[in-house]
């Protein structure tokens, strides 16, 4: 049985993390939760029948000794907390994003083992049945070659929002929609379309009150030629999360808010048919994660799979910043973007 602890109790943890790991309860058992407030540690213990709650994430990894982390807090604590874990000897499994930087991404691979133990950051659309389709299709080269493709997060995020201390600001939100909505839909891009090589961008405060971007563009170039648009906004009423793959052969088209099923995507491809309906979501990634475990392998969305999502934000930033387009291969120790995503600059 492989022994899990949540740290953070926030909504995410009992909306998403819960209900995944209960859907894993012949394997995974939930031994601990932990808050730095007491009393929502232990009302999230009671609530969700875990055994034992703690303030402290030290004394619980000592005491209780864990497999696999759930790490659900603020983004500035990330990657304290995740090497921390793996210095234990745990497995972590970390909300987005894992770190607020390349330098502190490079920090927590460091932490890690060459077998193990590994951290892998929540990207749960990966891996729901319509984008593990894609992903078949294109190796068995049914669609063609990629040319085009488009990738919009347009959500809203009212002013309030933003009242949350940590919101807002590049010390301890890392970045804007960029960095804490887009990222969704720009990781399954990436995990599509792969390696990209430029990037060209623009990013604005326009309403909101905040420190970071609230709207952000991009042109980019990927390896294998193809081009993609990438919008990513908190200023939208009329929410949409949209992703359109053009190939020489066939467009594949998804449109959907949080989360998606069968039912969110079309294709002009007579070969588009899901085997199967399993719906995005934290459940459909935990259960690759736990194979893997199980396995002893590196997860899904970890590594270098990891890194390439962090890079592109990185990169949309740098160029948005300084006005000029940024290679992947600029994205070195020697940039001021490496160790800070707004690389000291303001908008």
């Amino acid at each position: 049985m492989i022994r899990v602890a949540i740290v953070g109790s926030g909504g995410i943890a009992g909306t998403c993390h819960i209900p995944a790991l209960r859907g894993e309860s012949r394997r995974a058992r939930i031994v601990a939760a932990v808050d730095v407030d007491e009393d929502r540690a232990k009302a999230f213990a009671a609530e969700h029948d875990i055994p034992a709650a703690y303030t402290s994430l030290t004394d619980m990894l000592d005491k209780e000794r864990p497999d696999l982390v759930h790490i659900c807090t603020p983004p500035f604590t990330h990657t304290a907390q995740v090497v921390e874990c793996l210095e234990a000897g745990a497995w972590v499994w970390c909300e987005k994003p894992l770190c607020l930087s390349l330098a502190e991404f490079d920090a927590i691979a460091a932490a890690e083992g060459a077998a193990g133990p590994y951290s892998s950051v929540v990207f749960q659309h990966r891996f729901g049945s319509g984008a593990h389709h894609l992903r078949s299709l294109m190796a068995e080269g049914v669609l063609g070659r990629p040319l085009v493709a488009l990738c919009e997060t347009s959500w809203y995020r009212p002013p309030a929002y933003y009242e949350v201390p940590w919101r807002g600001t590049w010390a301890s939100e890392g970045g804007g929609p960029t960095m804490g909505h887009g990222i969704h839909q720009m990781d399954m891009m990436l995990s599509i379309l792969g390696e990209w090589e430029e990037i060209r961008a623009m990013a604005g405060r326009l309403d909101r009150d905040v420190e970071t971007e609230d709207v952000s563009m991009a042109m980019v170039r990927f390896s294998s030629g193809a081009m993609a648009s990438v919008v990513n906004s908190v200023l939208s009423p009329r929410e949409q999360s949209y992703l359109r793959f053009d190939f020489a052969q066939a467009t594949v088209e998804l449109r959907h808010l949080y989360g998606y099923a069968n039912a969110d995507w079309s294709s002009t491809s007579q070969a588009w048919n899901p085997p199967q309906d399993v719906p995005s979501s934290h459940a459909a990634q935990l259960g690759e994660l736990l194979d893997a475990f199980e396995r002893g392998e590196r997860p899904p969305v970890s590594g270098v799979e990891a890194r390439r999502t962090m890079e592109l934000v990185t990169g949309l930033y740098a160029s948005a910043l300084t006005g000029a387009p940024v290679l992947r291969a600029e994205l070195t120790p020697d940039s001021p973007f490496y160790h800070r995503l707004n690389g000291g600059l303001s908008l």
